[in-house]
């Protein structure tokens, strides 16, 4: 009943917490032979380790992967495929301060209130640090997803209210995975000046999925758009997630709306590839609203475990910007549903 697992017929448990011995997770319903080594899941790890870019935290993690179950000679069994991933640089000390103290915007408040104990070191298992277990489960489902020539891929529209403009798509040249480079040269130049002000920023990620057939979701509460919605609004820094046109539907009309069927496909992709909660075959387009984040360094008002009145100011290494480290999670929780939809649609056909 912890609320630590993830799909049906692919289920994925997350285990571990910030600053214990190790994260991880233990992945269910793989299917046999797959071919998969730990250099598969650390590339992908790899893409959202602390310690990179211009709004990353200076922990360092090597988020080195350790296949435990599930593998014999290079392949998948079918049996409960384990991975671990050693936490090597955390430093608890920073947090002794804030023991019994709880910050603002973190689950401090709510995990004590649930269960009159939590963790404070890092933030434990409300840590962003878990979805490097996720990451390693979206490798093995992207796995099972290159099978079907599925691709999934991320980018920046906008940081601190800086914007992409629509409709280019440069050559990516820099580490906020934008791709409006100029647009990408403002978010930074905010960055660094936030960062200074020991504040943080949010923003918007929009993640497209390629080639997926038509046929994926479950009527009513199985959704696909529905289990897409949750599984990126299970991500702890995101607060809104849209699915196509998403907040810009209401402002049209039924006609503007509508995606046209021609002979040859649809005309416009306003559903964002789902119609009905079920895959129509075009691209799954989703894009998700992530909060600043709220490890800041400028004094603000709280309570501690007494109710009395405190002014933390956090200490520690944490990101400027969710963003890009969380597009990356955001891929692999699109991968997990949309490999538990198809393993799901396989058992139908």
């Amino acid at each position: 009943m912890s609320g630590s697992n993830f799909g049906k017929a692919f289920q994925i448990t997350t285990y571990g917490e910030s600053h214990g011995k190790a994260i991880g997770v233990v992945i269910q319903g793989c299917p046999p032979g797959i071919d998969i080594d730990e250099t598969v899941l650390q590339t992908a790890l790899d893409k959202r380790k602390p310690g990179q870019g211009v709004s990353g935290t200076k922990r360092k993690e090597p988020d080195h992967p350790n296949i435990v179950s599930g593998t014999f000679e290079g392949k998948t069994t079918g049996t409960p495929l384990m991975i671990l991933i050693e936490n090597k640089d955390a430093k608890s000390k920073s947090y002794d301060s804030i023991a019994f103290v709880f910050r603002p915007g973190h689950g401090d408040y709510t995990y004590d209130a649930k269960y009159g104990i939590r963790d404070y070191k890092g933030g434990g298992r409300a840590s962003a640090r878990e979805t490097a277990a996720r990451v390693a489960a979206g490798a093995v489902a992207q796995l099972i997803l290159d099978q079907n020539r599925i691709t999934i891929e991320s980018h920046t529209l906008e940081i601190g209210g800086i914007c992409a403009e629509k409709g280019i798509k440069e050559s990516i040249q820099n580490d906020l995975e934008c791709p409006d480079n100029a647009a990408a040269k403002r978010m930074q130049e905010k960055i660094l000046a936030v960062k200074a002000l020991g504040d943080s920023l949010g923003g918007i990620v929009e993640i497209t999925a390629s080639n997926v057939p038509a046929g994926l979701g479950e009527p009513v509460f199985d959704k696909l758009d529905a289990d897409i919605a949750k599984a990126l609004m299970s991500i702890g820094a995101v607060k809104a997630v849209e699915i196509g046109a998403g907040i810009d539907a209401p402002k049209m009309t039924g006609y503007e709306n509508n995606d046209q069927i021609l002979t040859n496909g649809f005309e416009t992709n306003h559903s964002g590839g789902i119609l009905a909660g079920i895959s129509n075959g075009d691209d799954i387009i989703a894009r998700v609203h992530v909060k600043p984040i709220p490890s800041i360094s400028k004094p603000q008002n709280t309570i501690d475990k007494h109710g009395t009145a405190q002014t933390i100011s956090t200490e520690g290494r944490h990101d400027i910007c969710a963003i890009p480290r969380i597009n990356k999670v955001c891929e692999a929780m699109m991968a997990i549903v949309l490999t538990d939809h198809l393993l799901r649609q396989k058992m139908v056909r």
